[in-house]
């Protein structure tokens, strides 16, 4: 029986190595990006790392489980081939991890039901769903769902790029630190950031800082929003599955009216081209963060699952 103690945590430096294990990916739940899983891990939301053989095995424990003091480990990857329930639960005995955790459903399609209800119980985590968009539908805003959106991005156009005081650019390494301005004036607002009264956000906050310092290594792209002559709002994107990548994070200054409505329309157009669909995370459960997403009319949810071993004699 093998101890966890031989996984690795998880760092910037280990980008380049484990990347060739993500660029087939076939599941597609954002928490299965390499940017991401780089960029949320901390002390509070800690991620760990095993290679196996021709596996990368991941662990990961804290703030995302609501259980600090458990662990659990998400699918394994392997660039060549998927994992099937059997090999799971060998490698949940070997390790001492009875859980599985972020279990996307089509995991559970692809093997079928009865074949994962052998060896395991599977749990929903509702607060844990993905939101999908097409990419066409965030871009263009036909039809009567997103009339308010048109409308909000209208006044917002005349009122800002009519009159050149707003415009749109790449994010880069020249404008980054004016991002990074703007990302700690947002934090500071209402102490948002704080990580004892808000402990979501300020992951949330690490994650924007992180894949802004570190745009260019960690493969992601992004656009900024100027207003007279000050970032007002960014968003920055990474890849997912050959047909889908995540809307990581994306800012705007609230006060602004329509500029949260205008930044979402510009990162449709401008971060996902080449690509059928716009994944924008989870809610984590936070009822305004669904609201705002399911205003969107997404085209599906990506459901995420528990899976705990049945038999748990060893562990």
């Amino acid at each position: 029986m093998m101890s966890s103690k031989s996984f690795k945590l998880l760092s910037l430096a280990d980008f380049p190595r484990l990347k060739p294990f993500f660029e087939s990916l076939r599941f597609p739940l954002a928490i299965y990006s390499l940017p991401s899983l780089i960029a949320w891990n901390s002390e509070a939301n800690p991620t760990h790392y095993l290679l196996e053989e021709d596996l990368l095995l991941l662990k990961m424990g804290g703030m995302l489980l609501r259980e600090p003091e458990r662990d659990c480990l998400l699918l394994p990857l392997s660039p060549a081939r998927d994992v099937t329930p059997p090999e799971l639960e060998d490698i949940a005995r070997r390790h001492c991890i009875p859980t599985l955790c972020f279990v996307p459903e089509n995991y559970v399609d692809h093997f079928g039901a009865s074949t994962v209800f052998d060896r395991f119980s599977l749990t929903e985590q509702p607060d844990y769903s993905d939101y999908v968009y097409r990419t066409t539908d965030l871009v263009e805003l036909r039809g009567n769902r997103y009339r308010s959106k048109r409308n909000h991005i209208s006044k917002f156009r005349k009122m800002y790029v009519e009159t050149g005081r707003a415009a749109v650019e790449a994010l880069s390494a020249a404008n980054i630190p004016d991002a990074l301005i703007f990302l700690e004036r947002w934090c500071a607002e209402n102490n948002r950031c704080h990580p004892e009264e808000n402990p979501n956000l300020a992951l949330e906050s690490q994650a924007s800082r992180i894949l802004l310092e570190y745009l260019e290594f960690l493969e992601a792209q992004g656009i900024a929003v100027r207003i007279d002559g000050e970032i007002l709002a960014f968003g920055i994107a990474t890849t997912l599955t050959g047909s889908m990548k995540i809307l990581n994070v994306e800012k705007a200054d609230a006060h602004v009216r329509g500029l949260y409505q205008f930044l979402d329309q510009e990162c449709a157009r401008h971060l996902f081209g080449g690509v059928e669909f716009i994944n924008k995370e989870s809610d984590m459960g936070v009822p305004g963060l669904a609201s705002s997403k399911k205003s969107y009319d997404p085209v599906k949810l990506i459901r995420s699952y528990e899976m705990s071993l049945r038999n748990r004699a060893g562990i």
